[in-house]
């Protein structure tokens, strides 16, 4: 994951889909006119018709409004049905949507943020809980690069029943089809490239004030593990083995609440960085080695100044590494597109190399809804 300007406020100020991608976005709109993509090859695929032959499940993420009239959910949802789209990644509560998707034949999923909570009463009774910097600052009261990026510790026991107690009251709800994960990593240590200049920032290498997390608990787990403290090493941030205890960690979590999800017999999936190499660099995220029912890299091309041609290569390096364990839906970002030609390239390059199905973030109207009959039927 999903903002067409950035204003910095906190989590609760507006939705967090909105922070998110207007982090994100913000460096792409600024830079946008730097470059431009590059011709495509000129490959229409109309000679390929193996990967079409393939029953594709779309997705659709959406922040609900609880304004909606029933009766154009109604329609939306089977105009959604019609085009191919499966399911729904709601990020908030609203019974109405839920129920009013599931009538339309649509899976109704809650969509929630897990490692980024910045709730105020959250903050207030357990600062503790916040996970720390290689330069000892805390997510609780300095948090990186914008206000809401305020991390939890993974390490932490008390942090894992909190979360997993959280995934157990939606998974409880009868209208909730399952849960999609996002966030699901640590913070940031090298953001896409296309974000540098707008941050003032050249992440060629690690810097200690990205780079977490360095607290008692994670430098204790650790050192009982290993022998040694994190913090001892000449090069922390070049230490494999500190290195995998934080892949582990995240790993560890999204395994628990896969758990938690499949003993109410309900689907778990998540919102991830676009390869499992980009993933594990930028964010400690190990997504290939998850128990999940389906995994939506977000393919955004635009971030990383890549043409829409990339969104075929992560796909490919996606499915590989997978090996069949579990579907790979392709996340694509509407606003990086130039045209309805590109978006229809880009769901092409997505299923031509073994993607499932596309998730959309961004505007998906008639004519998206058109495209993508005409890209994947």
């Amino acid at each position: 994951m999903h903002f067409l300007c950035i204003i910095v406020r906190s989590l609760y100020s507006q939705t967090p889909a909105m922070n998110k991608r207007k982090f994100l976005k913000s460096a792409f709109v600024s830079g946008a006119g730097a470059f431009t993509l590059p011709a495509l090859a000129g490959a229409t695929f109309s000679h390929e018709p193996a990967f079409k032959k393939r029953k594709y499940k779309h997705w659709v993420w959406v922040n609900p409004n609880p304004k909606d009239a029933e009766e154009d959910l109604h329609k939306l949802y089977a105009s959604y049905r019609a085009a191919g789209i499966h399911g729904i990644f709601f990020e908030a509560d609203s019974e109405k949507h839920y129920r009013t998707a599931k009538k339309e034949k649509l899976e109704a999923h809650r969509w929630m943020w897990i490692m980024n909570r910045g709730e105020k009463e959250l903050l207030e009774k357990h600062p503790e809980w916040y996970a720390k910097s290689r330069s000892g600052d805390s997510c609780a009261d300095k948090p990186p690069y914008v206000g809401y990026y305020r991390w939890l510790c993974p390490s932490r026991e008390e942090v894992k029943t909190y979360l997993e107690n959280q995934v157990r009251s939606i998974m409880e709800k009868d209208y909730v089809d399952g849960i999609h994960l996002d966030y699901i990593r640590y913070c940031d240590v090298i953001l896409p490239l296309n974000l540098w200049n707008s941050y003032n920032i050249e992440q060629t290498k690690e810097l200690p004030e990205y780079d977490f997390c360095y607290c008692e608990v994670c430098r204790n787990n650790f050192k009982a593990l290993k022998g040694y403290d994190p913090l001892d090493m000449q090069y922390p941030e070049a230490g494999l083995s500190w290195r995998k205890f934080r892949y582990d960690n995240i790993t560890t979590v999204v395994n628990r609440l896969s758990e938690t999800a499949h003993s109410y017999g309900k689907k778990i999936t998540a919102a991830v960085f676009p390869t499992p190499e980009i993933a594990k660099r930028n964010v400690r995220q190990d997504w290939l080695n998850w128990n999940l029912d389906g995994i939506c890299p977000m393919i955004y091309h635009g971030f990383y100044r890549e043409d829409v041609s990339w969104i075929g290569d992560a796909v490919a390096e996606g499915v590989k590494g997978l090996h069949g364990n579990f579907p790979l839906y392709a996340g694509i970002f509407l606003p990086d597109f130039k045209s309805d030609e590109e978006i229809s390239r880009g769901i092409q390059y997505a299923l031509k190399n073994g993607a499932a199905g596309i998730s959309f973030f961004g505007k998906v109207d008639d004519r998206v809804l058109g495209i993508l009959r005409s890209s994947s039927v």
